[in-house]
């Protein structure tokens, strides 16, 4: 049976007010703090599929992959099957890059932000986002930082020290039994969910690759 694993205290707010960070849209930026869990199928004809919930148990997002696609892609769609992100590992990449784009583009002009491993030896996975105005990449725009294990994460704006999402895993007996994958995501007061959820599938994406 599974060791059970109980996540850290949860880091600090950011202090005082932010404003909003929103790089996928602005009507996905709560004033509030939002709970998410996100699901990965342990079975799945397409490869990677995910479902995000609410604390209520509301289906907030689904996360597809495309079947004997050339390349690593995944849509993340809405809770009406509607795109609303195209997520891209390119193909030759030796710093895992993945590219996002609005809806179901793969078009330049469509970039929304790129992700890639910030080196290519890592004990824990260190990933640099960069949005698409960020084109000389001198500095991330947001940085996610894989404990030991990856059991855990954070995310911080650029390299400081200003944590606007964490995640967990969830080990239940149920999830152990049927074989499927648990993430808990915290994410603070108007930051952009959908960019979260995005930048959480990457970084298991990221890890199955590297397990592989």
């Amino acid at each position: 049976m599974a060791t059970p694993f109980y996540p850290p205290p949860a880091p600090a707010p950011p202090s005082g007010p932010v404003s909003k960070i929103a790089v996928v849209g602005e009507q996905f930026c709560a004033p509030y703090t939002v709970d998410l869990t996100v699901t990965e199928k342990a079975i799945s004809l397409t490869d990677g599929d995910y479902v995000v919930t609410d604390v209520n148990g509301n289906i907030l997002f689904k996360v597809k992959g495309k079947f004997l696609s050339l390349r690593d892609r995944r849509i993340l769609l809405d809770a009406a099957g509607n795109p609303l992100l195209s997520m891209q590992q390119k193909m030759i990449s030796m710093h895992r890059r993945w590219q996002v784009y609005k809806g179901d583009s793969s078009n330049s002009a469509d970039l929304l932000f790129s992700v890639k491993k910030s080196s290519l030896l890592q004990f824990k996975t260190e990933l640099d986002v960069f949005v698409a105005s960020n084109t000389a990449e001198s500095q991330c725009d947001f940085k996610v930082k894989g404990s030991f294990h990856e059991r855990s994460c954070l995310i911080y704006l650029g390299d400081s020290t200003n944590v606007i999402a964490r995640m967990h895993r969830e080990y239940t007996v149920k999830n152990i039994v049927l074989g499927k994958d648990a993430f808990g995501i915290t994410i603070y007061p108007n930051v952009d969910y959908a960019f979260v959820v995005a930048l959480i599938v990457i970084l298991d994406e990221i890890n199955e690759d590297r397990h592989d």
